[in-house]
């Protein structure tokens, strides 16, 4: 996990920041928004417009990529995903480079009311589906600017293994080993896809109870899908857990691996091993217990 090693960032510092460098929107109110993200701090521009500060160094090597390629997937996605409207510079002892984007309206999934979770995991799957079909030509390799989704699962083998241990006695550690070391025997055989790196319920903004559009795409890079199907365990289940798989053409593999990813986050997490976040941990508690729980067809065909 990366250094949480901090700068405070506050609405002053934005206001100085957007008169220095945009003074055109230098009267504008300045207000940060309800629910904020842990890599970043986020703050509304007027009406239109959000500013998104990495809150950290590991965080603003994602700045300039998201620059970069969102333009360039956007018209090729059946959902809204974050427009870039201008690239900050380092100042007034802020130390990175930091992203004006457009408003999109919606709430998270973590608390919007969803009309149909069933309709949702379609108009997700269909979103995956899409981005995955996009030419990844120069595209960005997993690296530590997105650290490493769309990668090698080994890359987290001994974080993996030191939360289970560390979790002796709180959840079947025989059962976790197993998921893992059966999804290390795995690995991706075909080229290169776009991945998201972090599909989960903050990322995804809902409007009128339906998914509108997906959102933080610090994450992105070319590689194994895997990473991308934890939202399978942490929102869907039954029913709209199936509409989700059902849709997405992947092998039984990559599942396992999805899994394991999916379990690698919970388990750090739930173990609180130092860069995660304490208030996450009773979630990350039930993510494991669905983790486990899954024995379904689709990782064994």
């Amino acid at each position: 996990m990366p250094n949480t090693s901090k700068v405070h960032i506050n609405v002053s510092l934005v206001r100085r920041l957007i008169a220095a460098q945009f003074p055109q929107w230098k009267n504008l109110l300045v207000q940060p928004v309800k629910v904020g993200g842990w890599d970043n701090r986020t703050f509304h521009l007027g009406d239109q417009m959000l500013v998104r500060l990495p809150s950290a160094e590991e965080y603003a090597m994602k700045v300039e990529k998201e620059q970069m390629w969102l333009p360039r997937l956007a018209p090729l996605l059946p959902l809204q995903i974050p427009e870039p409207l201008e690239m900050g510079e380092p100042g007034d002892g802020y130390p990175w480079r930091w992203s004006i984007y457009r408003w999109i309206e919606g709430d998270t999934a973590a608390s919007a009311s969803i009309a149909d979770l069933g309709d949702f995991a379609t108009s997700l799957a269909q979103f995956l589906i899409a981005l995955q079909r996009i030419d990844t030509t120069d595209g960005p390799l997993p690296g530590p600017h997105n650290f490493y989704r769309g990668g090698a699962l080994a890359t987290y083998d001994g974080e993996t293994r030191q939360a289970i241990a560390t979790l002796k006695g709180k959840i079947d550690i025989d059962a976790a080993t197993n998921v893992w070391e059966g999804a290390l025997a795995t690995s991706w055989h075909g080229s290169p896809v776009w991945v998201h790196g972090d599909v989960s319920a903050g990322n995804l903004l809902v409007k009128e109870g339906k998914l509108n559009a997906v959102i933080d795409f610090g994450g992105l890079a070319v590689g194994d899908p895997a990473c991308d199907l934890a939202i399978t365990w942490t929102l869907f289940e039954g029913k709209s857990r199936e509409a989700f798989c059902d849709l997405l053409p992947l092998d039984a593999g990559t599942w396992a691996r999805g899994r394991a990813w999916t379990l690698w986050k919970a388990l750090i997490v739930y173990a609180a091993l130092p860069g995660t976040n304490p208030l996450e941990r009773e979630n990350a508690r039930r993510v494991i217990e669905e983790v486990l729980a899954d024995s379904s067809e689709r990782m064994s065909k």
